[in-house]
């Protein structure tokens, strides 16, 4: 198996202050009742979703290769440090930690900021893999088992005092574990220890053909979610169109349509005015 071998922490992290949630109220048929929402840092998406994600809650992002995906997770991790404090993780698994840092400089997110102030952790779960060595603070090495794997990124959220994770993505734990008929049971270990410890979980997989129903890889990730989210293309006037459907979001109330979103300077901007699909 893939998974890293060595535990560690090379330094601790500073507390931080942490932002009171905001709370909304949903009606359902036995009564309201608040529910803390947590800002997606995603523009013109919180509209979609009640005002933003339930608290605690974990949702799954799926698309085919190129539809934003990883940009979707990292800017909800970073835009949780940058605008409301909220300490982050991200499990990389597909590339390199420092790889990920000099792409998403590119929307003007400095990554490396805040791990010096101990608000975001990057766990570089790639270079022991591809057999290259690492610096970075926290690392996956080779020949970890899938509970040494969830006991790490628990350690790390724990470390940072984390409230927003990424984990980048579900493939590529599969990949580490090379038997796919463990991954359910990976799965539901890994939805149970995310709800152990409170945060607010993105996770990305792939979507073999959205237009036929397949929106995951293995055809059970969307069911262990509360939340699913697909990004996907849509041909119009002989151009590829984004859009953003909500498929699931537990507690919340959500429209089933096709929003235009786009990836620019500045990150995934969504647009909820827009032309509807």
């Amino acid at each position: 198996m893939l998974f890293p071998k060595v535990l560690y922490l090379k330094k601790p992290y500073t507390d931080v202050a942490w932002e009171r949630p905001r709370a909304m109220r949903v009606v359902g048929m036995e009564g309201s009742y608040n529910v803390n929402r947590v800002k997606s840092g995603i523009s013109g998406f919180d509209e979609l979703i009640d005002g933003g994600f339930p608290q605690g809650t974990t949702v799954l992002v799926t698309g085919p290769t190129g539809s934003g995906k990883t940009t979707f997770g990292v800017q909800f991790v970073y835009k949780g440090v940058e605008l409301y404090d909220e300490p982050g993780v991200i499990v990389t698994l597909e590339e390199r930690a420092q790889d990920l840092r000099r792409e998403m400089k590119a929307f003007g997110w400095d990554i490396e900021r805040y791990e010096r102030e101990g608000k975001l952790a990057i766990i570089d779960g790639v270079s022991a893999v591809v057999g290259l060595p690492s610096e970075e603070r926290f690392v996956l090495e080779d020949n970890l088992n899938a509970e040494d794997f969830l006991r790490y990124i628990y350690r790390v959220v724990k470390a940072v005092r984390a409230q927003r994770l990424l984990i980048d993505s579900i493939p590529s734990i599969a990949f580490r574990l090379r038997e796919e008929k463990r991954i359910r049971s990976v799965l539901l270990q890994l939805n149970t220890i995310l709800l152990e410890m409170g945060v607010t979980a993105i996770l990305t997989t792939e979507a073999p053909d959205p237009a036929r129903g397949k929106i995951s890889r293995y055809g059970m990730e969307e069911y262990i979610a509360r939340g699913v989210i697909l990004l996907d293309f849509m041909e119009r006037d002989v151009e590829l169109k984004r859009y953003l459907l909500i498929r699931k979001m537990r507690e919340t109330r959500h429209q089933m349509k096709k929003f235009p979103f786009e990836i620019t300077r500045e990150g995934i901007i969504v647009y909820p005015s827009g032309e509807v699909y």
